[in-house]
């Protein structure tokens, strides 16, 4: 009896030990196949402007060439537009944070007729495609003169986003409403139990808010590119468009070193803060 108890449990200690090698092999091959377009755009980045279309293709430069950064980022005003996608992005950043909160906060605790009818709403903007709005957008804020500044990349965002309200809402679902009873009892307002209770226990939620946000709108491509015509009022990701055509071709090493270069707060902030970014990921959609 006892052997045949100790031969089952080195028989599932086997299958825990093949199960964990099966996972770690998978995932070091799909990591590998996710890490071969950055080792590529490392590759170019280093690389002279004569090797950059060999054929057989080199990993490895001949020359590594870390004056190609210097080149790069000296072709065209890069603090300029840096300072101009840092103001854009922080201040959306903030303006989602602020609205899509007390808006969440609204939706989860405060009790009115129509309130889930209303909340349906807000869901269904997210199904109307961007290209749908973007015209009649346009239009209002040329109307309001708006148009080459950076007011309509800010503004709105101080209005609210329907998914990171969504977000938000479903992790105030998830805290206790005895709290906010309590809270009442000892006399704390609405604004009280947002900004003393809610706020600090959904620390998680706000970190995924902001990470998202950060990513969107520091990539963000599209509306720039609508609502901003001076040069000097650029953003990075426009600015990467110019080395399109550089010296009658598209310089693509240089392109690599930029584009490098402007993807590396995006890696920094999910490096420092995908314990939040997890943590807020798991709770918000297996208590939802």
């Amino acid at each position: 009896m006892e052997v045949r108890k100790m031969g089952h449990l080195a028989s599932k200690r086997r299958i825990r030990l093949f199960a964990a090698i099966f996972v770690y092999s998978s995932l070091i091959a799909i990591s590998i196949v996710i890490l071969i377009p950055v080792a590529w755009m490392l590759s170019t980045a280093l690389k002279e402007d004569s090797e950059v279309f060999l054929f057989p293709p080199q990993w490895i430069p001949r020359v590594v060439c870390w004056d190609n950064f210097k080149r790069a980022l000296t072709f065209l005003p890069f603090g300029r537009y840096f300072f101009n996608t840092a103001t854009i992005t922080f201040s959306t950043l903030l303006g989602e944070l602020l609205s899509s909160s007390v808006v969440a906060y609204g939706f989860a605790r405060l009790r009115g007729r129509g309130r889930d009818l209303l909340f349906a709403l807000v869901l269904s903007t997210m199904m109307v495609p961007s290209q749908v709005t973007m015209i009649p957008t346009f239009v209002i804020f040329k109307l309001l003169n708006w148009v080459d500044t950076f007011k309509p990349l800010i503004i709105p965002a101080f209005f609210g986003s329907a998914f990171f309200i969504f977000l938000l809402r479903q992790f105030y679902m998830t805290i206790p409403v005895e709290i906010d009873d309590a809270a009442k009892i000892d006399g704390c307002t609405y604004f009280g139990i947002y900004s003393r209770i809610m706020l600090p226990l959904t620390k998680p939620a706000l970190a995924t808010v902001a990470i998202f946000s950060f990513m969107w709108h520091w990539n963000d491509f599209m509306t720039p590119l609508i609502y901003l015509n001076s040069n000097e009022k650029l953003t990075l990701s426009i600015a990467l468009s110019r080395f399109t055509g550089m010296y009658g071709m598209t310089a693509w090493n240089l392109l690599m070193c930029a584009s490098l270069v402007v993807a590396l707060p995006c890696l920094l902030l999910f490096f420092f803060a995908q314990k939040y970014f997890i943590q807020g990921i798991v709770v918000t959609g297996l208590k939802g």
